[in-house]
């Protein structure tokens, strides 16, 4: 059997693969045709939900959605699509760096190496320029003026109250999650939040920090449409619940951020 691909879509997978053909055509043909036609047409050419992001900005949400929901087949397939569509090499690594706070080095690791291995296999040499911009010193005040930026005054100098065993963990989320990661080049801040958006909606189950985070990229800049249209555009690669839930907490925390910007004129 020869899938049925339509012309719209077998033009965007040259676009992403030129040359090559997908290695399921031969064991699983029906499988390619829906799965082409959907993501490679219908998703991408939508009116709305996402189809006129442009090519870079979809496959940083989807690289992000893939090391949310641990695809790390399927991030190595997709990489070099993205590397083709003009995600550079720093920022393939600096979306994988980005998520050490959200998964953690267990879940990390194996995207780090898949990067690592895709950028070898296109000859690039590694290690990459270096993007830390803050000192041992300096990384705790920096990523807290970011966090003051994005969530607000009520987090400004956190370690300093609450209880005595959560005092630690305020320290580090102010240095070590903004300080070390967010502080970064390669990435603005605003893709940055954009990218642990996506990162949250795909593990599922962390709809309050999900939440959280849409305020932060309304804060950072990036609209309601931009939020949705990213986390849309991600259905073929996480599914319709985690989608779905992502798209309900866009739209309560936007109509709180609404809300909150009509008090304060």
């Amino acid at each position: 059997m020869t899938p049925r691909i339509t012309e719209a879509a077998r033009a965007y997978r040259e676009k992403l693969y030129p040359g090559s053909a997908a290695t399921l055509y031969e064991t699983d043909p029906e499988f390619v045709e829906l799965f082409a036609n959907f993501a490679f047409d219908e998703v991408v050419n939508a009116e709305g939900a996402g189809g006129d992001l442009d090519d870079r900005t979809r496959f940083l949400a989807i690289l992000s959605a893939l090391i949310g929901c641990q695809g790390v087949e399927a991030f190595k397939a997709l990489a070099p699509a993205a590397l083709e569509v003009g995600v550079t090499p720093v920022e393939l690594k600096e979306l994988v760096y980005q998520s050490m706070a959200y998964v953690g080095f267990g879940r990390m690791l194996p995207f780090l190496l898949a990067a690592n291995e895709v950028l070898c296999e296109r000859g690039e040499s590694l290690p990459l320029p270096p993007q830390g911009t803050t000192t041992r010193e300096s990384r705790r005040a920096a990523g807290n003026e970011l966090q003051v930026e994005l969530f607000g005054e009520g987090l400004r100098a956190a370690w300093e109250r609450g209880p005595e065993d959560r005092r630690p963990v305020s320290a580090w989320l102010a240095g070590n999650c903004f300080g070390d990661w967010y502080t970064r080049g390669g990435l603005g801040l605003a893709e940055r939040e954009l990218a642990t958006l996506v990162l949250l909606a795909a593990q599922g189950g962390c709809e309050p920090q999900l939440a959280a985070h849409v305020l932060a990229n309304l804060r950072a800049g990036n609209d309601r449409e931009l939020l949705a249209g990213a986390v849309s555009q991600c259905v073929p690669y996480i599914g319709y619940p985690r989608v779905l839930n992502a798209l309900a907490c866009i739209d309560e925390a936007a109509e709180r951020f609404a809300a909150e910007g009509e008090a304060d004129a």
